[in-house]
């Protein structure tokens, strides 16, 4: 699997690491953990809520397609930058991805029983500035969300 440096942005001001079992009680606490640690940087309340829609939507995924009824974790990582950039990955040690490509398209899903839309990598990429998709079948998935947040002095004009 793709490995992402930690210095791909200059300018890093602070840093979480949290690791959870995935399980399903724990997507609300990704997305309240992540969403508090961002508040740091004022984000309004559109900004938050992208955030918080997309990190839902990559550690449902990590819940539902990386362990399929198996024991695992997810790698949640949120750095935070100088010029109020958020960067956010989420990492599973899952059974990876099969065609990455494929998955990126919207309705595309492997949910035989049909419960799941195939929207939540759309859902990110709609939400966030950027994403990135990396995985290797047999040991998981990285997915990198990236979000400029506007200018805190524009807002106190």
């Amino acid at each position: 699997m793709e490995m992402m440096k930690d210095n791909q942005y200059k300018g890093e001001i602070n840093r979480m690491d949290l690791v959870l079992p995935a399980v399903s009680v724990n997507e609300g606490m990704a997305r309240a953990a992540v969403a508090a640690f961002c508040a740091q940087l004022e984000p309004d309340a559109t900004e938050l809520a992208d955030i918080k829609c997309a990190v839902s939507e990559a550690v449902t995924n990590c819940i539902v397609h990386a362990y399929r009824g198996r024991k695992g974790k997810i790698y949640i990582t949120v750095c935070l930058f100088e010029g109020r950039t958020v960067r956010i990955t989420v990492v599973d040690k899952g059974c990876g991805i099969a065609d990455v490509k494929q998955a990126l398209l919207p309705l595309y899903t492997t949910d035989a029983a049909g419960e799941r839309s195939g929207m939540g990598f759309t859902v990110m990429e709609n939400f966030m500035d950027s994403l990135r998709v990396t995985s290797k079948r047999g040991e998981g998935t990285r997915v990198v969300l990236v979000k400029h947040l506007g200018r805190r002095d524009e807002l106190k004009e």
